[in-house]
């Protein structure tokens, strides 16, 4: 084999073969289902086998991920769904850090087509990431208190008026959907790679995985 040909193989191999969404993992920034509008989800497709398909993804990949928030787009689907899971302060890694952010549980659900209203315009900055620009965080502004009118998977209609932590995941998954990202509203310089010490501590030698879950 020459050079050449051997080229190309590799470029092949690392390339991967083409794969349709949903993905079994979440995409990076960069790609450009992240930056388009999401389009709404025609209601008569809202059980279809293809929709189930992403659901279970999406869950899927939040509990692999820990994340608490996840949308369509992260998966390669460009439609108006996301989905939002708070865990308890007992699963969760610090009560100290649960309750500054005034976090509280939240079950796992699905919004369909949700449309968002601000209640309460006063805004709190904490930091916040996202699994779409792995391995950095930033400081963001939120409302305080938003209502969220929707459906769930099974096309019912309901209403949460949603608080605290849970309002500010409402705001970063509304986000996602209209094609913007945090790092849009960041405080620029606060812009931080989340394990820059462990990066020193370790001489350079980290490696951020991409992989969900590991």
């Amino acid at each position: 084999m020459n050079l050449r040909a051997f080229r190309l193989l590799y470029q092949t191999w690392w390339r991967g073969k083409p794969v349709k969404p949903p993905y079994s993992h979440i995409v990076q920034v960069g790609d450009p289902v992240l930056r388009q509008p999401a389009n709404l989800v025609d209601l008569e497709k809202i059980n279809s086998d293809f929709m189930k398909q992403v659901y279970r993804r999406m869950r899927l990949l939040m509990n692999k991920t820990g994340a608490c928030g996840l949308c369509a787009a992260q998966v390669g689907v460009p439609l108006r769904v996301f989905a939002i899971h708070v865990p308890s302060m007992k699963e969760f890694e610090s009560p100290a850090i649960y309750r500054h952010r005034q976090m509280h549980p939240v079950p796992f659900q699905i919004w369909v087509n949700p449309e968002m209203k601000v209640l309460n315009y006063d805004k709190v900055i904490f930091d916040e990431g996202c699994e779409s620009i792995k391995g950095f965080a930033a400081d963001v502004p939120r409302y305080k208190t938003v209502m969220l009118t929707g459906l769930d998977e099974e096309g019912v209609p309901k209403q949460w008026e949603a608080d605290g932590w849970s309002a500010r995941i409402v705001q970063h998954e509304m986000d996602h959907l209209d094609g913007r990202l945090y790092v849009d509203i960041m405080q620029p310089k606060s812009l931080s790679c989340t394990c820059w010490n462990v990066v020193n501590s370790k001489e350079g030698r980290v490696y951020i995985t991409y992989i969900p879950g590991k």
